[in-house]
């Protein structure tokens, strides 16, 4: 009788995601930006650590997957706890550049100018 195997990764993932299966937020992808907030790392597991080591700056979860070689779904529910913590927030995207309101102004007028 030939044994069972099993494939590491699977096994390995399990353990790196502590039990869970998917990630606890929706809508988060791969394209996430995600940067490391002002928190202390202890009591996380050392997956989470090393993830927060790397985040820096912003990073999207697929650059963290890569630079861990994390499978890329154990890197979203790593990072969706470590969003349910207070860990890593999503950053607010940056405003438009919009004109100064003088300047459209100045414009409006001279367009009525010409009329």
């Amino acid at each position: 009788m030939s044994a069972l195997r099993r494939d590491p990764d699977m096994v390995r993932a399990y353990v790196r995601t502590r039990g869970h299966s998917s990630p606890s937020r929706d809508g988060l992808t791969l394209t996430t930006l995600v940067r490391a907030a002002d928190r202390p790392l202890h009591g996380l597991d050392v997956e989470a650590q090393r993830v927060l080591r790397i985040c820096h700056g912003p990073l999207v979860i697929a650059e963290i997957a890569s630079l861990l070689d994390l499978p890329p779904t154990v890197a979203l529910i790593v990072v969706s706890g470590l969003l349910d913590t207070g860990h890593l927030d999503t950053p607010a995207p940056a405003p438009a550049d919009q004109p100064d309101i003088s300047v459209i102004e100045e414009v409006l007028n001279g367009l009525r100018a010409l009329v």
